[in-house]
């Protein structure tokens, strides 16, 4: 449906463009848009390609494991329905170390396995569980310690302080993880659930 919406835009743009003779201008700001996209996309991807090589050996050396290990209190009270030694609990552990760097998208396959492992424990398959459902509030307004991909992104637009977002990250994402949690707490007893 989103799609369509957009499809729908960028049509009456078109049109509207024609009308008025400005299809010059709609060519100039494909071909404008295009490489800005490239260059954003350049300027980027060396961070991200480090920083998830770092995480594809931090799992592989055992460094997830023992970061799971001592987020384990923590996060056994957040999700009391995973068993305390449950590879799924790994996996969300890396996840929120990796959004709180600021690497949402190098923390996306780890979310993704996390949701896998969850997914085995659930008996109703069609259904989300509330362990699935905690989660994903943590993963979407998980805190930030450090923005990365704002700071590239602010690096990239020449800004001459890109770190200056930074205390204003880590009280944003506070703020609604606590929020989000707050809420799917009080959602989960009000339905009965741990």
């Amino acid at each position: 449906m989103v799609n369509i919406i957009w499809g729908l835009f960028i049509l009456i743009g078109i049109i509207y463009a024609f009308l008025n003779g400005n299809i010059s201008d709609i060519n100039f700001e494909i071909l404008e848009s295009g490489k800005s996209a490239l260059n954003l996309l350049l300027d980027i991807m060396p961070l991200l390609v480090i920083w998830m090589g770092l995480m594809q050996i931090a799992e592989k050396s055992g460094l997830i494991n023992k970061i799971a290990h001592l987020m384990t209190p923590i996060l056994s009270k957040l999700f009391p329905s995973i068993p305390k030694d449950h590879e799924a609990l790994g996996y969300i552990a890396s996840n929120i170390a990796i959004n709180m760097a600021g690497l949402g998208s190098a923390a996306t396959p780890f979310g993704l396995k996390a949701m896998e492992k969850l997914q085995e424990l659930n008996n109703n398959k069609k259904s989300a569980t509330s362990a699935m459902i905690t989660f994903l509030v943590l993963n979407t307004s998980g805190v930030t310690i450090i923005p990365t991909t704002i700071i590239s992104l602010r690096l990239a637009s020449g800004s001459i302080n890109p770190t200056m977002v930074i205390p204003t990250c880590i009280l944003a994402t506070t703020c609604s993880t606590i929020g989000g949690l707050t809420i799917d707490y009080l959602i989960r007893r009000k339905h009965g659930e741990n």
